[in-house]
């Protein structure tokens, strides 16, 4: 099975656990057998490699998601990297393109493309290889799945299909409704479109070709900040005649907000929290380093990072988008491609952050022109580099580092230091690489 994983945005109806860069499918929330956590991400990826060891995923993602993809899942996974944010359509658009040109997947191949994120259990995969089947072998261009509606939801499309078979051609496709009419659409048989299809490569490949002037792969992404955002249910969907629906009845949730998340959690605490027994259907997830104590609560979740701190009512929680649009905040923590950093303190003048280095990995060789800074060892071994130098470094060691010394550091087990920056212009743009 070749499988296109559409991982979004910052999923900020999860805020404060979820910003630009750390999205909420990495997000490590469901507990496992052996008491560890995984994230949405690790959970879809771990349940496709159970039902096919053999599937070819490529996951079509941002810049940004790139560290925590490789962080999360290794390095095995493909991964279709978007220059920028255009919508649905170009994205699919992309990555097969890069199955066709870069990982020499066949033409006549079928592809399914699902979001990263669906809460599901292993039949939904089952039912992707279903449904890549219908698309290899069947006279459709696209086969899409039609998820079994539970209730009238306005937050998906519907989809009506001809007839009630588990196969059946489509008569036609609804936007999101309001309640009442959901629950028309629902009479006539009607199936959510939870953005769950499949094709061959080259169906895609020569839609895009129409739609787009392009030549391969790496024309595609070179101009793909010029393309027009839009999604593929409008460019292609809507338009295609030869489409078919499969019926799906298994279990299938968008954990897209704190209520349907906090629905899933095999526990009401996650870290360090505790509450009373006159609390009521509430759920803590804690990631700072202090207690958390709730009493006397009903129906609330409590979420705490070093982005913020949540309180809210649970149906409330769905509502979080717009407040959250309006914070302005430096990103707190996010994973990178050689481990992570969290911001500890800020002030006028000075930045505390601990860094925490995976064994293997170093940053780049740079140097900053406005700001000194000083790292102090906690834990591990390594070795750093100040101005073409090397020394070996141990907890304890605390190196200097003025403003034009060119630096970094490397981890021979994983490695955490406290970084503190002082200067008076402290961003990611006073950063000058060099090569060493």
């Amino acid at each position: 099975m070749n499988i296109v994983l559409l991982s979004g945005g910052s999923g900020k109806r999860l805020w404060p656990l979820s910003n630009d860069i750390r999205s909420k499918q990495f997000i490590k929330i469901f507990k496992k057998e052996d008491g560890t956590y995984e994230s949405m991400v690790q959970r879809v990826y771990r349940q496709i490699c159970e039902v096919d060891p053999d599937a070819t995923v490529t996951i079509a993602t941002s810049k940004t998601q790139v560290s925590s993809i490789h962080n999360q899942l290794g390095g095995s996974v493909g991964i279709s990297i978007e220059p920028c944010r255009r919508d649905t359509f170009p994205a699919i658009a992309l990555a097969t393109a890069y199955l066709h040109d870069v990982q020499g997947v066949d033409e006549n191949e079928a592809v399914v493309v699902c979001p990263v994120d669906p809460y599901v259990n292993n039949d939904y995969f089952e039912a992707l290889n279903r449904l890549g089947q219908l698309a290899a072998e069947g006279d459709a261009n696209l086969v899409l799945m039609g998820i079994e509606p539970t209730y009238p939801s306005e937050k998906y499309g519907y989809i009506i299909p001809e007839s009630a078979d588990e196969v059946s051609a489509v008569s036609t496709f609804k936007e999101k409704p309001d309640t009442k009419t959901a629950e028309k659409y629902i009479s006539q048989g009607a199936l959510w479109n939870g953005g769950v299809f499949a094709y061959k490569l080259k169906y895609v490949l020569n839609k895009a070709h129409e739609l787009i002037d392009f030549v391969d792969y790496q024309d595609l992404y070179e101009k793909y900040e010029t393309l027009k955002k839009i999604s593929f249910d409008y460019a292609v969907v809507e338009q295609e005649t030869k489409i078919q629906v499969m019926r799906f009845a298994g279990q299938w949730k968008d954990l897209g907000t704190w209520n349907t998340l906090t629905e899933e959690m095999s526990e009401p605490v996650i870290g360090q929290a505790m509450q009373n027994e006159n609390c009521e259907n509430v759920s803590i997830i804690n990631e700072l380093n202090v207690p958390v104590l709730c009493m006397g609560l009903k129906d609330v979740i409590v979420s705490a990072s070093v982005d913020g701190i949540l309180v809210s009512d649970k149906e409330q929680s769905s509502y979080i988008k717009p407040f959250v649009d309006k914070l302005e905040q430096r990103v707190m923590f996010a994973e990178k491609s050689w481990g992570s950093f969290m911001i500890m303190d800020v002030e006028p003048g000075s930045l505390t952050i601990k860094v925490t280095l995976n064994p293997g990995h170093g940053m780049n060789y740079h140097s900053h022109q406005h700001r000194d800074e000083v790292w102090t060892v906690i834990s591990g071994t390594g070795r750093a580099v100040l101005d073409d130098v090397e020394y070996p470094i141990s907890a304890g060691d605390v190196l200097e580092m003025p403003a034009g010394c060119k630096h970094t550091i490397y981890a021979d087990t994983e490695l955490k230091v406290i970084e503190v920056q002082i200067g008076e212009d402290l961003t990611v743009h006073d950063k000058i690489k060099h090569e060493l």
